[in-house]
């Protein structure tokens, strides 16, 4: 699926099964949350936080959590992502062409 079949995908289900998008400010808000439930998740899996009794190990459904909201927000504001993910990486690229290459501190 690529990033413009997701956001058609997600807008699809919204008018299917949704009713409406929440408000942008409601949908930032939820972002939020589900990044906080991703971190959770992190600080357990990979940081010295271990799980609690009945918590899972479920990276990939909250990172698909958080994906699933800013595709909403950029369907919600009309920002196409394929064209500004490829513009960063554009710019990324420009920008940072040796910087990273010559940091010392990736080379440890």
């Amino acid at each position: 699926m690529t990033i413009k079949e997701a956001q058609l995908a997600v807008d699809q289900w919204i008018k299917t099964y949704g009713v409406r998008y929440f408000s942008e400010l409601t949908n930032m808000t939820v972002l939020t949350e589900e990044v906080g439930e991703l971190a959770r998740v992190m600080a357990r899996k990979y940081g010295d936080q271990s799980f609690k009794e009945g918590e899972k190990d479920n990276l990939g459904e909250e990172m698909a959590d958080v994906l699933w909201v800013l595709l909403c927000l950029a369907n919600q504001t009309g920002v196409d992502l394929t064209e500004e993910l490829q513009k960063s990486i554009e710019k990324k690229t420009k920008r940072d062409a040796e910087r990273h290459k010559n940091n010392e501190k990736l080379r440890q």
